[in-house]
């Protein structure tokens, strides 16, 4: 047992620093733009503007951005759309399989850029997407380790976001590498280098298929005891079905609460994967999700060209603002862990006769996905006034949000659909979001042609678009409403009855 517990406990850490470490490198990309405008990559785009003596303004660099951000654009949108084939993959295949396929897409990306130059510019699209798309793998097979941790699954699922939120720093530590002399070359081969450990935590840490919610008893895995492991769940699973099939011994009806969760248990379990994808949930966890992230998108990938327009093009002030908001990003896995105790501070409490798990659970969401979205709506209001020094704070809120944005979602997504689905409503859910952020795209013509780089207009009215995401908290709080009004009318109901069968008795 003590063994089990160390081995649990080596899983968490381990999946902690390798989401820390790498998984979400791909969101410190403002960081690495700055080093990469520095070596010259896309500096065709740069042409000179005739007329004018300045040497701080005679060139026109805005096709150079526009590439950079093309380059972020389509590894975000790759990031988001690859999930729902990694879904499937890792509910259809299991564990290894997806983190094989993830590590070496990682290596591969990594590897592109070391090998990458000014001349060969171009390399960036592929390399920076094969890090997006194997980051989010390695992301996926390490939120289940909080299955591991019943009492706080919630908490470690977030962690593991706010993790994967505070690897963006990756690049900005490579920022800081550069400007002391180590080159692209070298950093970007230590991370290719890494993927030994990704490989050994793969064999001796985690498991070959799934770790299962609940646990089996005396569950185990590695190389060894995968065996043992397998044979666990299959008998527990089959003892749980002579259970369930199995004639009640006793002839006592079963308690109302008891009943009433059984009942909501059932029907929850027994969902398919269509209904789960056509319900209400879905759509509005949907909308929540993709307005979001489409507002962080952008702000990432226009970071780097709104920092130039704010400082005047003081090359010094924009490293200061960039390194200011690297900074924030190792903030997020501190961050992360306040949404998950939000969402598990319940549990260990005593609930309400006829209450469930699940309602209980999709109450303590509530808190969350309210908050989830007043941070954003405070991010993008801040984001969008053209004045540099607040952008500090817009920063501070990014992370916030952003942390508890990407826990949320995977944790309310574990809350509300059955176990078994996980990956494939979790891959669909991102993959959805990715299409309707590729509103980017127009998003850069707007502002580089009409409206001449000036965003305010835009941003404005993304603002207003944001007010949609409070739609989700609201319409779980109905629900959670009726849940209660129809257990309290079948109370009232069952009393009425056992009191005219009294009666009638008499």
């Amino acid at each position: 047992m003590q063994g089990t517990k160390l081995l649990y406990t080596l899983t968490l850490v381990s999946g902690m620093l390798e989401c820390l470490c790498f998984a979400g490198a791909v969101f410190g990309y403002a960081s690495l733009v700055f080093v990469l405008k520095e070596d010259g990559y896309f500096s065709q785009g740069c042409v000179s503007i005739p007329g004018t003596n300045s040497t701080l303004n005679s060139t026109d660099c805005t096709k150079q951005d526009v590439n950079f951000s093309l380059v972020f654009t389509l590894a975000a949108f790759l990031n988001s759309f690859s999930t729902s084939v990694n879904g499937y993959i890792f509910d259809r295949f299991g564990t290894m399989a997806t983190r094989l396929l993830g590590i070496s897409l990682y290596t591969i990306g990594t590897l592109l850029v070391a090998f990458s130059s000014p001349a060969y510019s171009e390399l960036l699209f592929p390399a920076l997407s094969c890090i997006s798309v194997g980051g989010i793998q390695l992301l996926l097979t390490n939120m289940q380790v909080g299955n591991l941790f019943a009492a706080h699954r919630s908490t470690v699922i977030t962690v593991y976001n706010g993790a994967f939120d505070s690897s963006a720093a990756v690049f900005f530590i490579i920022k800081v590498l550069f400007e002391q002399g180590i080159s692209l070359f070298s950093s970007f081969i230590f991370m290719s280098l890494c993927s030994i450990i990704h490989l050994i935590r793969t064999f001796l840490l985690l498991p070959r298929s799934h770790i299962p919610y609940p646990l089996t008893p005396r569950y185990t895995y590695g190389l060894s005891c995968e065996k043992v492991s397998i044979c666990n769940v299959k008998q527990f699973i089959k003892r749980r079905g002579r259970e369930m099939t199995a004639p009640q011994e006793s002839t006592a009806p079963p308690a109302p609460e008891a009943k009433a969760e059984n009942q909501e248990g059932a029907v929850n379990n027994m969902r398919s994967f269509r209904s789960c994808v056509l319900s209400r949930f879905f759509l509005c966890q949907l909308v929540w999700l993709a307005v979001m992230e489409l507002r962080h998108y952008l702000f990432i990938a226009t970071l780097n060209p709104t920092l130039n327009r704010l400082a005047n093009s003081d090359q010094e002030l924009v490293s200061q603002y960039t390194n200011a908001f690297a900074l924030t990003q190792l903030c997020g896995v501190l961050c992360a862990p306040w949404n998950g105790l939000i969402m598990d501070r319940h549990k260990g409490k005593p609930l309400a006769p006829g209450v469930s798990d699940r309602e209980a659970d999709l109450r303590s969401s509530i808190l969350s996905l309210l908050l989830t979205s007043l941070m954003c709506l405070m991010f993008s209001v801040c984001a969008s006034i053209p004045v540099l020094p607040l952008q500090y704070f817009t920063f501070v809120l990014q992370v916030l949000n952003r942390s508890f944005l990407y826990g949320g979602n995977a944790a309310f997504i574990s809350i509300a659909f059955p176990t078994y689905h996980f990956g494939k409503l979790y891959g669909l859910m991102i993959t959805m979001s990715s299409i309707i952020c590729l509103v980017q795209y127009p998003y850069f013509a707007l502002v580089n042609g009409p409206l001449k780089g000036d965003p305010l207009l835009v941003n404005i009215v993304l603002s207003l678009f944001t007010l949609l995401v409070f739609i989700h908290p609201i319409y779980i709080f109905i629900h959670c409403r009726k849940l209660a009004r129809t257990r309290l009318e079948s109370s009232q109901s069952e009393a009425t009855g056992g009191s005219i069968l009294a009666e009638a008795k008499l």
